[in-house]
């Protein structure tokens, strides 16, 4: 909302636009955007779950399981809960929104693939709004507690240089594909 007042009253807000960041910090919104310019996504329920048990259940078993319940306005390591099988599913989803609502006043969750022992990886992207973007390297980020980081190295060991020139030319479309502006991250695992 402040970088759209800014942006609305005349002067320049310095960083991504609203629009960028509405898409951007809305996983929902964000997986469906990056899917669009075929940037990989780790499978998923495709929106945010209702309140149909058997509808949840459904999404839940074609993903297959371990499957993580997400918060859609989520970060941090909140609104997530790793679910090993189907009788652990309601509650979880029913915990997770709690939690969601709570922390991001946004009780959406979906689900994704849980995918145990990722690496995981982020790239820099450096934008400027007219469609130049610049990936600016890569650092793992494997190591955390509760889905946060606590360790960062760069660059991060046991890349192959194809497999790093692919994950920047993949973070240049995510940034290209939300027209970013400023410097951002794009996440791998």
């Amino acid at each position: 909302d402040f970088a759209e007042r800014v942006e609305n009253s005349g002067f320049v807000f310095i960083g991504p636009t609203a629009a960028s960041i509405r898409t951007m910090g809305d996983k929902v919104a964000a997986k469906a955007a990056m899917k669009r310019v075929g940037v990989p996504c780790v499978p998923g329920s495709g929106g945010p779950l209702g309140d149909d048990t058997d509808e949840n259940a459904k999404h839940a078993k074609d993903i297959g399981f371990p499957l993580i319940v997400k918060a859609a306005a989520g970060g941090g390591g909140r609104g997530m809960r790793v679910v090993r099988d189907k009788a652990e599913l309601a509650d979880a989803i029913a915990s997770a929104r709690r939690e969601a609502a709570s922390a991001f006043g946004d009780d959406r969750v979906y689900l994704e693939r849980y995918v145990s022992d990722p690496h995981h990886v982020e790239v820099q992207v450096l934008g400027d709004g007219r469609g130049h973007v610049l990936a600016l390297g890569e650092r793992e980020c494997s190591v955390q507690r509760r889905h946060q980081k606590v360790l960062e190295e760069a660059p991060a060991p046991g890349l192959s240089p194809a497999m790093r020139e692919q994950m920047g030319a993949t973070a240049i479309a995510a940034a290209r594909a939300v027209n970013y502006v400023g410097a951002g991250t794009v996440e791998f695992i």
